[in-house]
């Protein structure tokens, strides 16, 4: 018997939301807001990829994260999950492993090999927060239809990638990154929203959503003189943040689906 029939359709969803300089509280809540426009969600909210037996039991993994570094172990776990069928839906800062250097400079070491990779990219920097042009890189994909080209004021997520990936959504830039290592970037075109498959699984990964309170600078600055929304303040971004969770909701939707149907009649049935 499938596991959900025994379930009664219950979705299982692991979310990962922590890390440094963002309003993790914001982005959390309205990440639990979305997953609980679907009742038959439950979710379990951690605050580093560690919970290996939580993550075995999951259909669904999304993240939040800055500067939060699995294990090896855990690495190796999330690479596995992701093979054997697992859908993450990876936003914003989940691939940043960011240090201050002896240079003085902000740079990115390469301490989580099969993290990124699962990923898809790695952070290297960005440009000072400004508004830039996001465009629809692949208008057949149904996570992207009826999308148009829109413009956010956001950080610019500028990466090394791995693998193929299947991109939705890009942007143009070319210039300066002051502050990082990888400071000068030539002209190119840059993921901001795509889908990384590996084995069975696949990752979907969507760079907007930087968001940051008046103490989330600490200890470097006491106080930040701005609440910073970027991103969400868009009605698009909620578009792709809920296009995302059904995407990661897909491959056990019709079976849940039956299954919390049958569940609800059996109990009108034995009341």
């Amino acid at each position: 018997m499938p596991k959900h029939t025994l379930r009664a359709g219950r979705i299982n969803c692991v979310l990962i939301a922590s890390g440094d300089w963002h309003d993790i509280d914001f982005a959390r809540l309205e990440l639990l807001k979305l997953l609980a426009e679907d009742q038959r969600l439950r979710v379990r909210v951690f605050e580093d990829y560690e919970n290996l037996e939580a993550l075995n039991d999951a259909d669904m993994l999304i993240t939040y994260t800055c500067n939060v570094v699995p294990s090896m172990v855990a690495q190796e776990a999330l690479r596995e999950w992701v093979k054997a069928g697992g859908r993450w839906y990876a936003l914003h800062g989940t691939n940043s492993i960011i240090r201050l250097m002896s240079s003085g400079l902000y740079g990115t070491p390469d301490w989580a090999p099969h993290f990124v990779e699962t990923l898809g990219s790695m952070f290297r920097s960005h440009p000072p927060i400004a508004p830039y042009k996001v465009e629809v890189a692949n208008a057949d994909h149904p996570l992207v239809a009826g999308i148009e080209p829109f413009e956010s004021t956001d950080e610019l997520y500028l990466m090394q990638t791995y693998g193929e990936l299947d991109v939705l959504l890009d942007a143009e830039f070319e210039g300066e990154a002051p502050g990082f290592e990888e400071d000068h970037w030539q002209h190119g075109r840059h993921p901001v929203f795509y889908i990384h498959n590996m084995g069975e699984g696949a990752v979907l990964y969507l760079t907007l959503g930087h968001c940051r309170h008046h103490f989330d600078m600490q200890p470097l600055l006491d106080y930040w003189p701005t609440v910073d929304r970027c991103a969400w303040d868009l009605p698009v971004f909620y578009t792709l943040l809920r296009r995302g969770i059904q995407w990661a909701i897909e491959p056990v939707d019709e079976e849940t689906s039956a299954a919390f149907e049958q569940a609800k009649k059996q109990a009108a049935e034995d009341a």
